[in-house]
């Protein structure tokens, strides 16, 4: 990428990303106009790939972005007083939800992204998502106390089912090509995580 792109006024800047991701939620990788995009961000295309040096590092760049984006609004100050697994996760979950549903548009490109298959950049999202998750648990488990857990009872593996409910609701959505709705995935996430918390804390933590 063009370190040129980071020179731009902020207004700019946040001008092309939006566009980026509008486009990029609205169609599949190989669909993607980069003329609509620079329509949209109201710049040329050859100025476009000034910045960025073809379509899919700027498609690169903007999963970075809005990973990066989400993450920030969770880790705020509330969070790191959050010692309990659940909770911790909920909070997330929740937070989430909030940015998501205020911009719309984030929410099908992290879905487009995900489901993404067969596309030029396919590997290297596939790749990044996946450090991302890996990365996570750490990351947000910093505070918390994992002595709830029953002994037998590994507290990762019980992260990453969160996950994959998650990831299976938003497939089966996308398959059938309905709307996430996050209040409804919300419900569904609250009934997961009481049954998972009922089958893996310990009896006095209940």
């Amino acid at each position: 990428m063009n370190e040129m792109f980071f020179r731009l006024p902020e207004e700019k800047q946040q001008r092309i990303i939006n566009a980026g991701i509008e486009v990029f939620s609205s169609h599949e990788y190989k669909r993607a106009s980069t003329d609509e995009i620079a329509r949209k961000a109201c710049i040329s295309k050859g100025l476009l790939f000034h910045y960025f040096h073809n379509k899919k590092s700027f498609y690169l760049y903007l999963l970075d972005y809005t990973v990066s984006l989400v993450k920030n609004y969770i880790m705020d100050m509330k969070y790191e007083d959050i010692t309990d697994f659940f909770e911790v996760l909920y909070y997330i979950a929740e937070k989430k939800a909030v940015i998501l549903a205020k911009t719309p548009h984030i929410m099908a490109f992290f879905i487009k992204c995900y489901y993404s298959q067969n596309e030029t950049a396919s590997d290297e999202v596939q790749n990044k998502m996946q450090s991302q998750i890996n990365s996570s648990f750490e990351k947000y488990m910093i505070n918390v106390d994992l002595g709830k857990f029953k002994e037998e009872i590994d507290p990762k593996e019980i992260y990453n089912m969160l996950i994959w409910m998650t990831e299976g609701y938003m497939y089966e959505k996308e398959r059938i090509q309905e709307t996430v709705l996050i209040p409804e995935l919300m419900n569904h996430y609250v009934i997961w995580s009481n049954l998972l918390k009922k089958v893996s804390y310990k009896e006095e933590f209940l």
